[in-house]
This record gives structure tokens, C-alpha cells and sequence, in this order.
């Protein structure tokens, strides 16, 4: 009795925070569903309606607004794990400025992604540094075209950028956490440095590496700033799509059905990438 009694305190304890996150979250998200179902209409008549679904998921424009804002956003959260990884077990030794360089790497979330989207492009534009520099430097006779490319390759290098401090924290995190002693074992036991780092340091920090792309690929795949100012002039993002459908010709049922759609994609590519990699961090072998 008095064990119910303590988990009963502990509930309504938290239900202050998290009945309002609960509450907030579960109204937007209602809100944003039937509306993408027809009702709540801004004019017009509100009345169950699947016209609206039918439109979008017909539209070529919506295709390739998905596919583009998969590829960027996968590319971006692969790509922050690959750079934080080696830096995390580089810093994982002692090293001189070891607090300096730390400092340097989570510089990037101090700056805020529009001005940062800004400094690119000014950067990489046709008569940025980079073609100024190559100019000068009589590698190339006229300025080459890097902004705004099809492939949108400036919007991963921004999301790798952005989130590479973000994905060092997790990782390094997880890396700092393995302790010397178990290394020390696996090294008695003759393993090798790769041995040592496939079969112990790997699966021990793959939860962290799975959250950490999980996270990463949300906030890309909703973000609005690097895919307006860095992205292609010829495919709109998710986001942006979004923003135009709604700001710009007013449909706002059409812009909830792509917001249900960049939610169920999110919910999609973290079960795609849970089922990737859960498999390796509880593999299990013989013991030799």
C-alpha cells in the first residue's frame, strides 16, 4: 500500500510539467491532423474532407520536396556521427589546449543557423572568398558556381557543421564513458587497437550514435534556414513547401497534410534507423 502510495505522489508530482508538455503537444498535433482533414478551414466551409490528402500525395512538387529533404537530412545526420566519431576518441586522450579545442568545436552552436546560412553563401557565391582566393591564386580563370547547387550539397555541409558540436557531446559522452580498465582487459586478452575498437568501443557507444542520428535527422528534416538561403532554386524542402503553401497561397489544409507528412517521415526513419542498428549493439558471439 504504501509502495502505490509513493508512485501515486511521484505521478502527480510530475503531472505539473508533463501534463502541460502533453498538453501543448497533443493539441498541436490534433490540431495540424484534422485540419489536414478538412476542418478548422481558415475560409470556406469546414467538413470532413480527404481532397486535401489526395491533392498533395498526388503532387510531383510534394515528391521531390521528400525525397530531397530525406537525402539532405540523412547525408547531414551520417555525416555529423562520421566527423564527431574520430574526434571523440582523439579527445578522449590527454592533450595539450585539450579545453581550448572543445571550446572551438562547439563554437557552431553559439551562432545561429540564418546568420551562419548567410556566411556560407557569402562564402562559396560567385565572387566569394573561396573563388576570389582560387583567382588570385591563378587556379582558375573565372569564378566556378557553388551556391545554391541541385544537389544541395551547401545544405549538408551547413547541417554537418551545425550539428557536429551537438553529435560530440552524445558520442563523446558515450565515449568518455567506457572505462580503461575494460580496454585494458580486451588488450590482455590480445586484441588488437582495431579488435578493440570494433568489438568493444563500437557496440558500447552505438546507443549513443543511434540517438544521436535520430536527433539530428528530426531537426534537419524540419529545419527552414539553411534550406532557403543555401538550398537549390529548383526543389523546395519540406519546410519551405510547407511555409509557401500556407503564407503564400493561403492553404493552410494543404500545408497540415505536409506537416503530418514530415512527422510521419521523422517516425519512419527513426524506426529505419533503430532497426539498422540495434542489431549490432546486441550482437552477442562465442567466447573463444
Amino acid at each position: 500500500m504504501k509502495s502505490w502510495r509513493n508512485d501515486l505522489f511521484a505521478w502527480l508530482l510530475m503531472l505539473s510539467g508533463l501534463g502541460t508538455i502533453l498538453l501543448l503537444m497533443g493539441s498541436t498535433f490534433y490540431m495540424v491532423v484534422v485540419q489536414s482533414l478538412g476542418w478548422f478551414n481558415l475560409s470556406g466551409e469546414s467538413h470532413f474532407s480527404l481532397e486535401h490528402w489526395r491533392n498533395m500525395l498526388q503532387d510531383p512538387v510534394l515528391h521531390s520536396s521528400l525525397l530531397y529533404s530525406i537525402r539532405v537530412s540523412l547525408l547531414g545526420a551520417f555525416g555529423s556521427v562520421l566527423f564527431a566519431y574520430p574526434l571523440a576518441l582523439w579527445l578522449r586522450q590527454p592533450l595539450p589546449m585539450k579545453e581550448g579545442i572543445i571550446a572551438i568545436l562547439r563554437a557552431p552552436m553559439f551562432i545561429p543557423g540564418l546568420v551562419a546560412a548567410f556566411l556560407f553563401v557569402n562564402i562559396i557565391a560567385y565572387h566569394g572568398i573561396i573563388n576570389e582566393l582560387l583567382i588570385a591564386l591563378r587556379i582558375i580563370n573565372q569564378p566556378l558556381r557553388m551556391q545554391n547547387d541541385d544537389f544541395g550539397w551547401g545544405v549538408v555541409i551547413l547541417q554537418i557543421w551545425k550539428n557536429l558540436p551537438f553529435a560530440l557531446i552524445l558520442v563523446g559522452g558515450a565515449v568518455n564513458a567506457i572505462r580503461n580498465d575494460i580496454l585494458d582487459a580486451a588488450n590482455n586478452l590480445g586484441a588488437n587497437r582495431w579488435q578493440r575498437f570494433t568489438n568493444v568501443i563500437v557496440p558500447l557507444t552505438l546507443p549513443a550514435v543511434q540517438v544521436t542520428l535520430i536527433l539530428v535527422f528530426i531537426g534537419a528534416l524540419g529545419d527552414f534556414a539553411f534550406y532557403s538561403i543555401a538550398g537549390p532554386r529548383n526543389t523546395y524542402s519540406l519546410a519551405k513547401l510547407m511555409q509557401t503553401t500556407s503564407m503564400e497561397y493561403g492553404e493552410w489544409n494543404n500545408a497540415a497534410v505536409i506537416a503530418v507528412i514530415i512527422m510521419i517521415t521523422a517516425a519512419l526513419c527513426t524506426l529505419l534507423i533503430t532497426s539498422l542498428i540495434k542489431p549490432f549493439s546486441t550482437r552477442k558471439g562465442d567466447i573463444k
